[in-house]
């Protein structure tokens, strides 16, 4: 009996053991690759910069200077977002707001959405996205042209019922088999331009160089 009692014991160390390894691996594992991923990231909001913009402005020499916003609720809460004000000929023509929407099916989605100077929505990417492939990750415009249904909406008051998808009787078409995405997508855009009016002027006159 003793003996049995003993090899359990030993089994359970043993597992103990194992498990911490495993925990410190993936600690150290995410220590070292941390940094990686957000400079990742922050790539990939420069590059997609020009895809929220319109054409002709992306396509321009233009200026741009930032504004951080610190645990914004209506840009989904982070500990901070970036906005980028894009200028021509001291002009203000733009603004490309870095946004989370926290609800998606698989977690947060991490976005980015033009604003006209004239209050329309000139762009949207996805920036990162952990949702379904096949039903979710149709938010990509890479898997298919969803996203360009924002292109030069507006919002015409902060109860505009447009702003959801025509399951729930808006404007905007959701997926098959797939509605969670599509709604935290279009909340998060909704919020933006929420924000952005309200805080437009505050956010140019603050805005410094990136």
């Amino acid at each position: 009996m003793t003996s049995k009692r003993q090899s359990m014991m030993s089994n359970a160390s043993m597992l103990a053991l194992f498990a911490f390894a495993c925990t410190l691996l993936v600690v150290i594992v995410n220590f070292f690759t941390e940094d990686k991923i957000a400079e990742q990231i922050q790539r990939q909001l420069v590059k997609s910069t020009n895809e929220v913009l319109n054409p002709e402005l992306a396509a321009s020499s233009y200026q741009q200077q930032c504004f951080i916003a610190h645990s914004e609720p209506l840009l989904g809460n982070a500990k901070q977002q970036t906005v980028r004000v894009i200028s021509q000929n001291q002009q203000t023509q733009a603004l490309v707001y870095q946004t989370t929407a926290p609800d998606g099916y698989s977690g947060a989605i991490q976005l980015l959405v033009g604003v006209n100077s004239d209050g329309s929505v000139s762009g949207v990417r996805v920036v990162q996205h952990n949702e379904t492939p096949g039903l979710g990750d149709k938010i990509e415009t890479r898997k298919s042209d969803w996203i360009y249904q924002f292109n030069q909406q507006r919002l015409v008051a902060d109860d505009d019922s447009r702003w959801a998808v025509k399951k729930d009787g808006g404007q905007f078409d959701a997926f098959t088999g797939a509605t969670i995405t599509p709604r935290a997508v279009i909340k998060a855009v909704k919020n933006v331009l929420i924000y952005h009016k309200a805080n437009q002027q505050q956010i140019i006159q603050s805005a410094s160089d990136c």
